[in-house]
């Protein structure tokens, strides 16, 4: 009966199920389970592996370049970042209630790492999550409007709970980009959330921006409404590599 059990379970596919079934025979533990109990235990083992597989595929969905976690991000480090501040997005209430946070800071002060794991935890409480470098997303959306793709792209992009871009400003953007930029920023405005991380302050945004009247339609609908972590400090690589070096 017991192979049975097992053999139905994988033709159901319910491998969370079966793990857990399998687990409780291994530890002679069948019999002393009452059958509701029993019946919560299988089923409680099925969610969460439907659920973790879920994570997992919104995970790479995603495209993170890094792994990250808030449960690892570095609060002693001297780089202005305040821990109670930042530990207030882990319920996902920026992300319910369609906020954006600007990430600002000189380079090695860990922007990156920081965005990625707000986006990782993002996924872990079942939002969609897309993870760009800034110059790379310009790029896929330039090569979408030669091959006729540009609507769907821009589609894709909207219907993302959180969308993340990363080393914003490392040059100034042209027109086609630019405008772009306004597209998404617009689609975004008040309905999903936004994180962009960048070396320059929010200040400078303007001039990498150009064109008046564009950057003030972007930065009005983008800085006003964000929360804002402004890093400081040096650089946290090379601090890693000056220890190892030492060691």
């Amino acid at each position: 009966m017991t192979h049975e059990i097992q053999q139905l379970m994988q033709n159901l596919r319910l491998p969370g199920m079966r793990a857990a079934y399998e687990g409780i025979i291994s530890a002679k533990n069948l019999h002393s389970i009452g059958n509701d109990e029993l019946l919560n235990l299988l089923l409680q083992a099925e969610w969460d592996e439907r659920e973790n597989a879920k994570a997992n595929r919104r995970l790479q969905n995603a495209r993170f370049r890094m792994r990250a976690s808030m449960e690892e991000v570095d609060f002693f480090s001297p780089r202005g970042l305040d821990k109670t501040r930042l530990l207030r997005f882990t319920d996902g209430s920026f992300l319910k209630h369609a906020e954006s946070i600007l990430i600002t800071g000189p380079t090695g002060v860990g922007k990156s790492y920081i965005a990625s794991a707000l986006g990782h935890l993002a996924c872990q409480l079942g939002y969609k999550v897309n993870y760009f470098i800034a110059q790379k997303l310009f790029a896929m959306l330039r090569m979408s409007k030669a091959d006729e793709s540009y609507i769907r792209q821009i589609r894709k992009l909207e219907k993302q709970d959180l969308l993340i871009i990363d080393d914003f400003g490392m040059q100034p953007l042209d027109e086609m980009s630019r405008m772009m930029l306004l597209e998404i920023i617009e689609d975004r405005h008040q309905k999903s959330s936004t994180i962009i991380a960048s070396q320059l302050p929010v200040e400078k945004w303007h001039d990498v921006i150009g064109e008046s009247t564009v950057a003030d339609a972007i930065l009005d609908r983008l800085v006003h409404t964000s929360h804002r972590i402004e890093l400081s400090g040096e650089s946290m690589r090379k601090k890693k590599k000056s220890i190892i070096l030492k060691h």
